[in-house]
């Protein structure tokens, strides 16, 4: 028995939109890296880019369980001495640029590596309901009704 290995040929790669209003941070970010990565697909190689190009609209109005939207601290460092800087993820989604808590989260689901980086050029996120890849024509995939745990209510 061999083991199957992708040809960049045999690649088929999607336009997927995805409306993360009232969607639960972590479970967005899972299912977002499983579709860069490939994954979903039978023909799925761990060392090839197979994944999907995956859209992202509504980012400012992701939901959180629990406390995390005042609890959970992201932290950087300037590379100054005592330039650690901290932000909660309630003060990064009502900011400047709310998609950079979701690229933070699919981006840390991801292994490591080049391979990585380039799945992660697929990823596009929009704070609000607009995106300019309407000429791709985007399969919508209704995380809503993947599952009732995907979605909570403002809160």
């Amino acid at each position: 028995m061999k083991t199957y290995t992708a040809k960049p040929a045999d690649i088929d790669k999607k336009w997927i939109l995805i409306d993360a209003e009232g969607i639960v941070l972590g479970r967005l970010a899972t299912i977002v890296a499983s579709r860069l990565r490939g994954k979903h697909k039978p023909s799925f190689t761990p060392h090839m880019d197979m994944g999907d190009n995956v859209i992202v609209i509504n980012a400012d109005k992701v939901q959180m369980t629990g406390n995390k939207r005042a609890d959970k601290i992201h932290y950087w460092h300037t590379g100054y001495p005592g330039g650690i800087k901290s932000r909660s993820a309630g003060q990064i989604l009502e900011g400047k640029h709310p998609e950079r808590l979701i690229e933070m989260a699919v981006k840390r689901m991801l292994p490591g590596g080049k391979l990585s980086r380039q799945q992660m050029t697929h990823l596009r996120i929009y704070a609000g309901g607009e995106h300019p890849h309407v000429a791709q024509n985007p399969e919508v995939l209704d995380l809503r009704a993947m599952n009732p745990k995907n979605t909570r209510s403002a809160s």
